[in-house]
């Protein structure tokens, strides 16, 4: 790895040659960048790339100021003139959790909504790949997981190689991670996690008694139209929505003002077992609540 030089960004050929180095990765698209000449114009791609990740994550420049050691309006001043070291690029770059490729590409990239097979069969298989599948879906950091959870540095790359293989993350050494799922990925249906999930996840969700500050346990059975299901549906979908606004809301916060936690929302036409043997016929008969 070569040494990070301090040359302003707009200012030399070897500008290039420097972050073609630094991110090997990223040479041909810096190339067609910079094909005609490395000037404002093309260094504008790059304080975009910048600018679009900050609105993605609701990160402020005070924030990223904050991050970097340097002052806001700093932040700012670069911004506006595309005129910062490579060094405090590498430094953006991993305040934001993405490579110089990633800001050259628009930010809401398709990510992957459901896994395939063989993804799945590995997350189920293996739970420290579906610890870290999740940490990384939800913006930890290679320092926080090590910090928190028991796997050492030597064995937390070796998952991140393994995911990185099978396309469910993007490692890049020595500590930068960048998910390639969207957060709340789809399993396939009747697939292994989905198989997991029901037998798994469920039963150790409900194996509590909801009186912890913040828990929260409702049921409600009724006898409903299909007008009116429709309607639990879309409040359904809007709890969901507001549930990733706020998680995404909350990522700028420290590790230790948030905790993990999980909601299940569903809604079905049924009717319990027992109720069901007790009925003197099934047909044209209205469902019990």
């Amino acid at each position: 790895m070569c040494t990070r030089a301090k040359p302003a960004l707009g200012t030399a050929p070897g500008d290039l040659l420097g972050i073609a180095l630094r991110y090997q990765a990223v040479v041909i698209i810096l190339f067609a960048i910079s094909h005609s000449g490395w000037d404002m114009g093309k260094t504008a791609v790059l304080v975009q790339g910048i600018k679009a990740r900050l609105r993605a994550q609701g990160m402020s420049y005070r924030e990223l100021a904050t991050q970097l050691g340097i002052s806001e309006p700093t932040v700012k001043r670069d911004l506006a003139r595309g005129n910062f070291s490579l060094e405090r690029l590498d430094r953006i770059c991993d305040a934001l959790g993405v490579s110089i490729a990633d800001l050259v590409q628009p930010s809401n990239a398709a990510r992957l909504t459901e896994l395939s097979e063989q993804q799945e069969q590995l997350l189920i298989t293996d739970a420290r790949a579906l610890l870290v599948t999740y940490l990384v879906a939800n913006d930890w950091k290679f320092d926080e997981i090590i910090t928190t959870f028991q796997l050492d540095e030597n064995q937390l790359i070796s998952v991140l190689l393994k995911l990185d293989q099978l396309r469910i993350l993007d490692f890049q050494p020595p500590k930068r991670l960048r998910k390639l799922t969207a957060r709340n990925f789809r399993w396939r249906k009747d697939g292994p996690v989905q198989d997991f999930f029901l037998r798994r996840v469920i039963p150790e969700f409900f194996d509590a008694r909801f009186e912890q500050p913040g828990d929260e346990f409702q049921f409600a059975g009724g006898l409903l139209s299909a007008a009116s299901m429709l309607q639990l549906q879309a409040a359904i979908r809007r709890v969901a929505a507001e549930f990733e606004q706020l998680n995404h809301q909350d990522a700028r916060l420290p590790l230790d003002d948030r905790q993990g936690c999980s909601a299940i929302m569903a809604l079905r036409t049924w009717e319990f077992s027992e109720f069901s043997k007790l009925r003197r016929n099934s047909r044209g008969r209205r469902r019990a609540p």
